[in-house]
C-alpha cells in the first residue's frame, strides 16, 4: 500500500502552507511586491482588521460584497475571506483561536495567507501563529511589512535617527508596567498604544528627568489620507491630544527629532491633501486620473456618469468597416479612446487586424488616442499640434488635392452625441465625411443617496470634469455640486457646458488632459493653502467652508 493512502483507501490530504504577510501601517501602496503575489494566489485570507477586507478587494480588483436577504456575503471571485479579529459568536479571538483558524484551513490543503497589521514579527501574534503551525506540521513563510512604529513618523515628516540622534527605542504601552528611568536621557521614543494614557506616560517621563519641553507628535491613522498629526510638549501633550480629538490608532514620538517636522512635513502639506475630489466619468477611463489625485494627497471618489454602449443599428459601422477593408477611404480620424476601442472590437468581430489600416492616413485628436492607437500597433499621421481638439485637428489638417489625393473621403467613427465641429470643417476643406455612429454614450444609474447628498450638500471639496456630457449627466442623475465645491474643467468646451448649467469653473486645463487637469487641480490646492497660510489662517478643504448659496456662474 502506498503511504500517501489511508487505511479505508482514501487519498491523505496534503498540508497546506500559511503565509504571514504584513499588510504594513494602513496604505495599500506600501504592501510589498512578495505581498501582493501571495495574495493573487491565495485560496484563503485570514484577515486581521476590518479594513483588511476593502484592502484584499483591491489589490485584487474584485467588486464589493454582494449581500443576501440575511446580510450575509454571498461567494464570488477571489479569495475566501476569513475574519480572524473576531469568531462568529462576534467576540474577539484570542491568539490560540486565531491560530486554530489558520491551522484549519492549512489541514484542508489550502493556501493561506494570514494577513497582519504592519509587520508579523514586530507586536504582533505571529510568532505564536508560526509556532501553532509547526506544532501541527504545517510550513510557513514570514512576509515582513512596514512597520507603523517607523513609517508613520516618516509620513509624519519626522526621521526617528539624525546625526546627533543616534537612540531610539521603541514601546508598547498596552501595560504601563514600564521602567521610565533607562529613557529618561535624549533617546528618541516610539510609543504604541499611548493616546489614552498619554497623560500619565508624559508625567512618569518628567519624573523620570526628562524636560517638560521635550518636543512630542501624536500621529493619529498614519500613511492615509486621513491622517493628523499634534506637536507638542511632554507638559502640555496631554491637554493638546484631547483638544485635537486624537483617537487610535496612532504613533507617538518623543524626542528632539520632532522639531525637524517643521521643514520635513511632505504628506499633510501636499496640495490636495484629505481632499475628496468626484472623479464623474467611465469606470474604464477613471484609472489614470484618479491615481494622479491621489499621487496629490487627494480621495478620489469615482461615480460613473456615463456608459459607453455599442450604436443601436451596427450596419453602418459594418459598411464602414467593409468600405476600408477594400480601400474607400484616404483617411480615418479617431476622436477618442472609446472610438479606437470601438473600431478595434469590429475588427476582432470580423477576424481582422492592424494589417488592414495599409495604405490609410490616420488622424487622433490627442495624445491619448494616439497612444491607443500605438497599443494596437498603430501610428498616427496627424496629432494636433497646439489645441488637442477637434478644432485643433481641423487646424493641421491638410486640404483635400485632386492629384496628391486618390480619394476624398474620410471615415469619421465616433459617438452619437458629438458635435459637428468635425465634419462640417473637414467638407469646408474639400473632404466627403462618412460620419458614423461607433458607440452610444448613455446616462448611467444614479449614484447612492449619499453620494447624491454629499454632492448637493458641499461634502466633496473638488469635481473634475473631463467632458460636456461628464457636466450634462451628473447634474442630470446627481443635481448641482455646491457652491462651496471646486469646479474642475478639461477644456474650454467643457467649461462652457459647466458655466451654462450655473456652476462657476475655478480650476481650468492648460491642455485637455487628464494629467494637464490634475496638475491644474493642484496648483489650484497649493496656492489657496499659501494663502490661507500666509493670512494666519488654519488649513481647510474647501467642504469646511460650505456655504448655503448655490454657486453661479459669474458670482463674485
Amino acid at each position: 500500500m502506498s503511504g500517501r493512502g489511508t487505511a479505508n483507501g482514501r487519498a491523505k490530504v496534503r498540508p497546506g502552507r500559511v503565509s504571514f504577510v504584513g499588510s504594513g501601517p494602513g496604505e495599500r501602496d506600501l504592501l510589498t511586491v512578495r505581498a501582493v503575489e501571495l495574495l493573487r494566489s491565495a485560496e484563503v485570507v485570514v484577515t486581521e482588521v476590518p479594513e483588511h477586507a476593502d484592502l484584499v478587494r483591491q489589490v485584487l480588483g474584485l467588486p464589493a460584497p454582494v449581500l443576501d436577504a440575511d446580510g450575509v456575503p454571498v461567494p464570488g471571485d477571489g479569495p475566501e475571506l476569513v475574519d480572524g479579529g473576531f469568531g462568529t459568536d462576534g467576540q474577539p479571538l484570542t491568539h490560540a483561536a486565531r491560530a486554530k483558524v489558520v491551522v484549519r484551513h492549512a489541514k484542508q490543503g489550502r493556501r493561506v495567507v494570514r494577513l497582519m497589521a504592519g509587520d508579523p514579527f514586530l507586536f504582533a501574534s505571529g510568532p505564536e501563529e508560526a509556532q501553532a503551525c509547526v506544532k501541527a506540521g504545517i510550513g510557513f513563510e514570514i512576509v515582513p511589512g512596514v512597520s507603523s512604529a517607523t513609517s508613520v513618523a516618516a509620513y509624519a515628516g519626522i526621521p526617528l535617527t539624525t546625526k546627533k540622534a543616534r537612540e531610539v527605542a521603541v514601546l508598547s504601552c498596552a501595560d504601563l508596567k514600564i521602567d521610565w528611568q533607562p529613557y529618561a536621557g535624549d533617546t528618541t521614543l516610539v510609543l504604541l498604544s499611548a493616546v489614552a494614557c498619554i497623560g500619565e506616560v508624559a508625567q512618569r517621563l518628567m519624573a523620570a528627568g526628562r524636560s517638560p519641553q521635550t518636543p512630542v507628535a501624536m500621529t493619529r491613522v498614519g500613511t492615509t489620507t486621513e491622517q493628523q498629526t499634534v506637536v507638542s510638549t511632554l507638559a502640555t501633550v496631554a491637554v493638546d491630544a484631547e483638544a485635537a480629538a486624537m483617537t487610535p490608532p496612532a504613533i507617538t514620538v518623543v524626542g528632539d527629532v520632532v522639531d525637524l517636522r517643521e521643514t520635513l512635513s511632505w504628506f499633510e502639506t501636499k496640495p490636495l491633501f484629505g481632499w475628496q475630489v468626484l472623479v464623474p466619468r467611465t469606470k474604464e477611463q477613471a484609472g489614470s486620473l484618479s491615481a494622479g489625485l491621489r499621487s496629490h494627497g487627494a480621495v478620489p471618489v469615482e461615480v460613473p456618469t456615463i456608459s459607453v454602449e455599442p450604436p443601436r443599428n451596427p450596419l453602418q459601422m459594418d459598411k464602414a468597416v467593409r468600405g476600408l477593408v477594400e480601400g474607400r477611404y484616404e483617411w480615418i480620424a479617431f476622436t477618442s479612446v472609446n472610438a479606437v476601442k470601438a473600431v478595434r472590437e469590429k475588427f476582432e468581430e470580423y477576424g481582422l487586424d492592424a494589417r488592414a489600416f495599409s495604405g490609410l492616413k490616420i488622424a487622433a485628436v490627442g495624445e491619448k488616442t494616439a497612444a491607443s492607437l500605438a497599443e494596437w500597433g498603430l501610428r498616427a499621421d496627424l496629432v494636433p499640434t497646439g489645441e488637442q481638439s477637434a478644432r485643433g485637428l481641423l487646424e493641421d489638417w491638410p486640404e483635400y488635392d485632386e492629384v496628391l489625393d486618390p480619394i476624398n473621403r474620410v471615415f469619421l467613427p465616433r459617438a452619437d452625441i458629438a458635435t459637428e465641429t468635425l465634419v462640417a470643417g473637414l467638407v469646408e476643406l474639400g473632404w466627403e465625411v462618412d460620419d458614423v455612429t461607433a458607440y452610444r454614450t448613455v446616462r448611467a444609474t444614479p449614484p447612492p443617496a449619499p453620494v447624491r447628498d454629499a454632492i448637493k450638500s458641499g461634502k466633496f471639496d473638488a469635481v473634475v470634469f473631463t467632458s460636456s456630457s461628464t457636466v450634462r449627466n451628473l447634474v442630470g442623475i446627481a443635481g448641482k455640486p455646491h457652491a462651496a465645491t471646486v469646479i474642475a474643467a478639461i477644456g474650454p468646451a467643457t467649461a462652457k457646458t459647466a458655466e451654462e448649467h450655473g456652476l462657476r469653473v475655478d480650476v481650468l486645463a492648460a491642455s485637455p488632459s487628464a494629467e494637464e487637469l490634475v496638475e491644474a487641480l493642484a496648483d489650484f490646492g497649493a496656492a489657496r493653502r499659501l494663502a490661507l497660510l500666509e493670512s494666519g489662517q488654519a488649513v481647510t478643504k474647501p467642504s469646511q467652508r460650505r456655504t448655503t448659496s448655490r454657486r453661479k456662474a459669474g458670482s463674485k
